[in-house]
């Protein structure tokens, strides 16, 4: 409830906006989109316990470069965040061209997880080069996120969390995450070829609640797939192969909140991601 209330207020801020007046003159433009994942991964790591997720998002820009938006998707497994199942982002930012189809975009990102402990929002900075090639998009990101609660370890270990006892409470740490983006369309076809490459390099345990951003500190989380625009509408189909480089014994060194709790699996694992996603 507390999602949907946050949710429309901010919708609603953005309505009330005269920025959104019905003018093509208008200098802001809105954007967003609306989808279905069948796992939502969060930089190689599965938040939703390798179960279906509902996401959406909405952004107000201005000509200027700047903006400002939301996003938000259901969350369960170990990313039940002290009893929130749903994660909630605010975000702005500026986004500036520097040449012939290069970019730089550069904003803040806050975290919240609305009904979970209040030690689990934290904020991260972010900054994106972008770039084209011919029929080739490229993009390369850093997001910092500085010493905060949410990030530290807590726990020394899965067990420990299990107890609830923190064997370092107060513990605060920052994150880093390095990425690179490469994706093409086949020309003549509605087809995108895309991939992905991450490196995390974060705290070595658990954060409160299991929420540390980078569970097993350094590691590397990868993606190839496929997009298709489905004719005469806004929608994307998608499918993905999702992994990291996250091995059992890390694994098993953070249960149970480094687990499936269905089966016991790892979250970090291998898997094929469809989407269905409604731009606007």
């Amino acid at each position: 409830m507390r999602f949907q209330k946050t949710t429309a207020a901010v919708l609603a801020l953005f309505v009330a906006t005269p920025a959104l007046a019905q003018e093509e003159s208008s200098p802001f433009s809105v954007s967003g989109s609306i989808g279905l994942a069948s796992d939502y991964r969060f930089r190689g790591v599965s938040q939703t316990d390798k179960e279906m997720a509902i996401q959406g998002g909405i952004t107000v820009g201005h000509e200027s470069g700047f903006y400002v938006g939301t996003w938000g998707s259901n969350l369960a497994g170990w990313g039940t965040f002290g009893g929130s199942n749903t994660e909630l982002d605010i975000f702005g930012g500026y986004k500036v061209a520097l040449g012939e189809g290069v970019a730089l975009d550069a904003g803040l990102t806050w975290f919240m997880y609305p009904g979970g402990a209040d030690k689990t929002d934290f904020a991260e900075l972010y900054a994106k080069l972008s770039g084209t090639l011919g029929p080739v998009t490229l993009l390369g990101g850093v997001a910092y996120a500085p010493k905060q609660q949410a990030l530290g370890r807590w726990y020394v270990s899965g067990a420990s969390a299990s107890t609830g006892v923190y064997d370092d409470p107060g513990d605060k740490e920052d994150n880093l995450y390095l990425w690179a983006d490469v994706s093409g369309a086949i020309p003549q076809t509605p087809v995108t070829l895309k991939a992905h490459l991450g490196y995390s390099n974060g705290n070595a345990g658990l954060g409160p609640n299991g929420t540390s951003i980078a569970p097993t500190g350094k590691y590397l989380d990868w993606l190839v797939g496929v997009d298709v625009a489905v004719p005469g509408t806004p929608v994307t189909a998608g499918v993905a192969y999702v992994d990291t480089d996250i091995g059992k014994s890390e694994s098993a060194y953070l249960l149970p909140n480094f687990a499936s709790t269905k089966n016991g699996s790892s979250i970090a694992g291998g898997k094929l991601v469809f989407s269905l996603t409604a731009a606007f």
